[in-house]
């Protein structure tokens, strides 16, 4: 199986939280910045930041850790980000 990850954008004001899941971090970033989907939650709210992401020998493993994180509440996400990012700083 591919590697994968499972990663947390935000905007420039880190008021808008979006988790998702890929096999190429770098790719889907760039694709998230150019705002690739015009009409996609991301590119609504401009959600392009990178302010935490985790990789995995499986995306399987990406997806259920998605699935997790996407089930927890707001403050979980935000504990999750300032625990490794606790400037929020862009990690592009």
């Amino acid at each position: 199986m591919k590697p994968g990850y499972v990663y947390i954008l935000t905007n420039k004001n880190n008021t808008t939280l979006y988790v998702g899941v890929t096999v190429n971090l770098g790719e889907r970033i760039q694709q998230h910045k150019n705002k690739h989907d015009k009409k996609s939650f991301t590119a609504r709210y401009n959600v392009d930041k990178l302010v935490y992401y985790e990789a995995f020998q499986e995306i399987g493993d990406a997806i259920a850790r998605e699935k997790q994180i996407k089930a927890g509440n707001r403050a979980k996400k935000i504990a999750l980000i300032e625990k490794k990012n606790p400037d929020w700083e862009d990690l592009t």
